[in-house]
């Protein structure tokens, strides 16, 4: 572990670890005292790059996925915290336990950090990691899932791969912000974002896929290499739903039979209304409703599960 793991000299109450517990410093302190400063890269430049897992029954799902994706972030940003990945999985993994939560988010995040005052070299900054564990959150709620998400196409596209490299999990958001509020305006509660020539690329936290003639596709770029999507594309096989990873333009995307998105933060989400169009009759299609609930059904069987010793 590295030095100084212990918590903040003040204990948090019961009600304040429910709340959420951060790692910082090496300390464990509530997530409401957890601060970076105004002059952190990773705020006045977005130079971070982060990882979100989520802890369910006590078990985070797929923690050294999540884990591995983390460390291939920070080596293509050029990032190293004093942290290895060992001490990263075991301050996660306490973050979680000195919370309490038994359904949990769960952010490990790195930034670049501060330059000595006048500097503007990025080298001579002291990387920093922290982390976070919070109550549990949904993207779309549980109720709101049983009807089916209305998602809007924007206007505004991705930002291209040889800009920023999206499977860089990144804080490089406003062209999704922007396309939010676009959906908004038109009546919906989300937005999926095409790339520069046209193709569905993602959303704002999410993948996305479209079922068409019993067959399942997500795009093959232009967006991050999710765990859950590739969590989808594992149940597909199990099913023997066949599945492919491909180039989708906006037309066929509108067309398709079935539309889901998933997340870390909520699993599998149908789509039941896109651009104002119906799908399904209004309802989850039966292909999504199968990995939706193989997906869960998992989760309750301890697959991909590393448990929280709460004791």
């Amino acid at each position: 572990m590295p030095e100084n793991p212990t918590p903040a000299v003040t204990t948090p109450t019961a009600s304040a670890a429910m709340a959420g517990i951060a790692y910082m410093d090496g300390n464990y302190i509530p997530v409401d005292d957890a601060k970076i400063s105004v002059l952190d890269f990773g705020f006045t430049r977005s130079d971070v790059t982060y990882d979100v897992a989520h802890v369910w029954g006590g078990n985070f799902f797929r923690l050294d996925d999540h884990l591995e994706r983390f460390q291939r972030s920070m080596a293509a940003l050029r990032l190293k915290p004093r942290e290895n990945r060992d001490e990263m999985r075991a301050i996660l993994i306490e973050c979680v336990r000195r919370s309490g939560l038994r359904r949990a988010f769960v952010a490990m995040v790195c930034t670049r950090g501060r330059a000595p005052p006048g500097v503007r070299d990025p080298r001579q900054c002291i990387n920093r990691f922290f982390c976070y564990a919070i109550p549990f959150v949904w993207l779309a709620t549980p109720e709101k899932q049983k009807q089916g998400l209305n998602v809007a196409i924007g206007s505004k596209a991705r930002i291209p791969a040889r800009s920023i490299d999206p499977t860089v999990k990144n804080y490089h958001w406003l062209d999704m912000v922007m396309g939010l509020f676009e959906a908004y305006d038109r009546g919906a509660e989300n937005v999926i974002l095409l790339d520069l020539d046209g193709n569905v690329a993602e959303g704002p936290g999410f993948n996305v896929f479209m079922v068409a003639d019993g067959k399942l596709a997500t795009p093959d770029t232009g967006a991050l290499e999710g765990i859950t999507r590739r969590t989808v594309l594992e149940l597909a096989s199990e099913l023997g739903i066949p599945a492919a990873a491909r180039k989708i333009g906006a037309a066929e995307f509108r067309d398709a039979d079935e539309v889901f998105v998933c997340s870390t933060a909520g699993g599998v989400m149908a789509v039941t209304r896109l651009d104002g169009r119906i799908l399904g009759n209004g309802a989850p299609g039966p292909v999504t409703d199968r990995l939706q609930s193989l997906y869960w059904r998992k989760h309750g069987e301890g697959w991909h599960a590393t448990p929280v010793n709460y004791d």
